[in-house]
């Protein structure tokens, strides 16, 4: 057995058998060495649930928000305000509320002449054209008379042209004047009268309108300016 083992070994055989040795060797590190180099993975941890935010805490009142104290008024203002009273007088003139004007006609009838101050009209029984201040309304003899509006008489008298005429005076300047009345007037000077009175009566006295039958010649003044009778009487 040795001489056959010497008889291997003092051969070929010998480096034969040593580089198998050393192809084992080789081969047994290897897989040694690449097994202690790798790195194990880490386990995978399990899902953390998600933790709530915590929830701050709410007061029961709101926290009370501090005003500033209201100032106080000065004096001042007071005795500037006593400076103007003391400058400036306070009427004390009382309001007195106007009176409404009451208007009534002074006769229902037909109107024979119209008021005419820019225009001639003519006049039958003087023959003439010329104006009229008035308004002629006819009427049976001994129709009344009213005051158109309340006022005082300012004249009773007997007119050459007009007859028997009365004059009344009324607030804002206004005067009505009734002619051609009855020689007995109804109403005497400094009388007042209000609207609807009777003043008197119709009549055939003014020898400047004979012509025309009873009637009542009816006119109205402003401030001494003739004014139209209906105007006066529709305001």
């Amino acid at each position: 057995m040795v001489k056959k083992l010497k008889s291997i070994l003092g051969g070929g055989g010998f480096y034969a058998v040593l580089a198998l040795c050393v192809l084992t060797a080789g081969v047994g590190g290897y897989f040694l060495l690449s097994g202690q180099g790798e790195t194990p993975e880490p386990a995978e941890e399990p899902p953390q649930a998600a933790v709530a935010a915590p929830v701050p805490d709410i007061p029961a009142e709101p926290p009370a928000v501090e005003t500033a104290a209201p100032r106080e008024p000065t004096e001042e203002p007071a005795q500037e305000a006593e400076t103007v009273r003391e400058t400036e007088p306070v009427d004390d003139t009382p309001v007195v509320a106007a009176v409404p004007r009451l208007v009534v006609d002074p006769l229902e009838g037909e109107v024979l002449t119209a008021f005419s101050v820019d225009q001639l009209v003519y006049s039958e029984t003087l023959g003439d054209w010329r104006t009229h201040d008035g308004v002629d309304i006819a009427a049976a003899a001994g129709t009344k008379v009213l005051a158109a509006s309340g006022g005082t008489v300012l004249e009773v008298s007997d007119d050459a042209l007009m007859g028997t005429t009365v004059v009344v005076g009324h607030r804002d300047g206004y005067q009505t004047t009734y002619s051609n009345l009855q020689p007995e007037a109804a109403v005497e000077i400094g009388d007042s009268v209000t609207a609807g009175q009777v003043v008197g009566a119709v009549g055939t006295t003014a020898a400047a309108e004979s012509a025309q039958g009873p009637h009542l010649h009816f006119s109205v003044t402003k401030d001494g300016d003739a004014v139209d009778p209906e105007t006066f009487l529709n305001e």
